[in-house]
């Protein structure tokens, strides 16, 4: 199929056009979650971003011609480490199982309300260890890897173009990150592939004693197992550049002997929180959970649809602000769009064009609110705005209010009612804000029989 998408490549620092390997079989691999607590607003970003994507490449290539991998790390001493501590009386490996099982089921649940499809795979670290135990054993038979004190570690200086990613020359990287700088280490940025577990550690049997997997061996056998030794593009966030997907690409191309791992290499930007770094010291650390369940953010809940156009409205390779401005501005937007009743139809051309350039979702978002405002005037044009709509996963959606929400905008409406009366406009104008603000739309008119002032409301998200 001849179409023209570009894309930034990471590894090339340029925008090309995109070129499968294959058409039918357009492969995607994304870093998912490491499943030892609730997935926090950062995490959101990747799995949104390559969500439009995987979309657009159904679109343009098929429904059935592209497959989207995004796995689940469920072991890493970050997750024996919380295990220990919401669980010290269990033994690890039940406790290990009772937080991975809960934290899983929370980022599904989370990124389901975010609007995002299911990868076509999810496959999880504990069911991939022999395809890692064979790379590593590749790896030290080609002479990548060594063992040393109970380790087994990737050579840096094996590989004579290490670094390409990042661009970092050899001589000043510091040792990849989960592992510290050793004696036993032949170069300080060689990385670990296997390491021994006391019995009181998650371990399987290995021909160099009962271990566990480093970081970044796990991706490199799920992707392999899944994707094939070259896929078409691999996706994750910024801060994954170096060490994580560096050290991808080293083991994979090195155990396979190919020039590249993914031909085309993505990555999101930055998300900062109110304009400040976000963690847990500056007291910003938000979730995906507190903002739709919790008052934590903007003292109140957001739907899972704005904080999802929210994110949209930044180009995918720029640092984003998220803040509660962001998302007002985002819910203000939805309101003003359609509902319609389904999202049959055909995406509006310029709305594709737009994503085909480097997933331009800035711009896609300003062609589909024109779209919206023209679908209000000509009900033709509503399929395309339903269509596209669904496309970018902001499709407005019907909302239903339960009766005490029904009948605190009832009491609300009639406060307004009652404040009109008296030409109390700035507290009328005031009551009718908040309520839009919150996606509670009046509208008034005069009672045909009365001939008084009746005001009627709907919900518009």
């Amino acid at each position: 199929m001849s179409v023209t998408l570009k894309l930034y490549n990471t590894l090339t620092r340029e925008k090309a056009e995109f070129r499968p390997i294959d058409p039918n079989n357009v492969r995607m691999y994304v870093c998912g979650p490491t499943v030892y607590d609730y997935a926090h607003i950062g995490n959101a970003r990747p799995v949104i971003v390559f969500d439009v994507l995987y979309r657009l490449l159904r679109h343009v290539y098929g429904t059935d011609q592209v497959t989207y991998a995004r796995n689940i790390t469920d072991v890493d001493d970050k997750i024996n480490a919380r295990a220990l501590r919401d669980h010290p009386g269990l033994p690890l490996n039940e406790a290990i199982r009772l937080v991975t099982e809960k934290t899983e089921t929370q980022f599904h649940d989370d990124v389901k309300a975010l609007g995002c499809l299911e990868p076509n795979v999810e496959p999880r670290a504990t069911d991939n260890i022999a395809q890692m135990i064979e790379i590593i054993e590749r790896l030290i038979v080609k002479g990548h890897a060594y063992v040393a004190e109970g380790e087994v570690l990737f050579d840096t200086k094996s590989m004579r173009d290490y670094g390409q990613l990042s661009k970092r020359p050899l001589d000043e990287q510091q040792a990849g990150a989960r592992i510290a700088v050793d004696a036993h280490k032949k170069n300080p940025g060689d990385f670990v592939l296997w390491k021994l577990s006391s019995p009181n550690e998650p371990g399987w049997e290995s021909p160099w004693g009962r271990g566990r997997p480093g970081w970044h061996i796990e991706c490199s056998a799920m992707s392999g197992r899944y994707l094939g030794e070259v896929f078409d593009i691999h996706g994750g966030g910024l801060d994954l550049i170096f060490p994580h997907h560096e050290n991808e690409i080293a083991q994979s191309r090195c155990a396979h002997g190919t020039e590249v791992m993914a031909n085309v290499w993505m990555h999101n930007g930055f998300v900062q929180v109110e304009g400040r770094k976000m963690s847990k010291s500056e007291g910003n650390f938000v979730t995906i959970y507190d903002l739709l369940h919790t008052e934590k953010f903007g003292g109140r809940q957001w739907p899972g649809e704005v904080l999802r156009l929210a994110m949209l409205m930044t180009h995918y390779r720029e640092p984003i602000d998220f803040s509660v401005k962001r998302l007002e501005e985002a819910e203000r937007l939805l309101a003003k769009w359609p509902v319609p009743d389904s999202p049959e139809g055909e995406p509006d051309a310029a709305i594709i064009e737009t994503l085909r350039d480097d997933l331009n979702t800035v711009g896609a978002v300003q062609e589909l609110h024109a779209l919206a405002q023209a679908a209000k005037a000509d009900p033709d044009k509503l399929p395309a705005f339903a269509a596209s709509a669904a496309l970018l996963g902001v499709l407005p959606k019907k909302t239903e209010v339960d009766e005490a929400v029904a009948s605190a905008v009832d009491a609300l409406v009639e406060m307004r009612l009652e404040m009109l009366k008296a030409k109390n406009f700035a507290e009328a104008d005031k009551i009718r804000d908040d309520l839009s603000a919150k996606g509670i739309h009046l509208k008034d008119g005069k009672d045909p029989a009365t001939g008084g002032r009746v005001t009627t409301w709907e919900v518009k998200r």
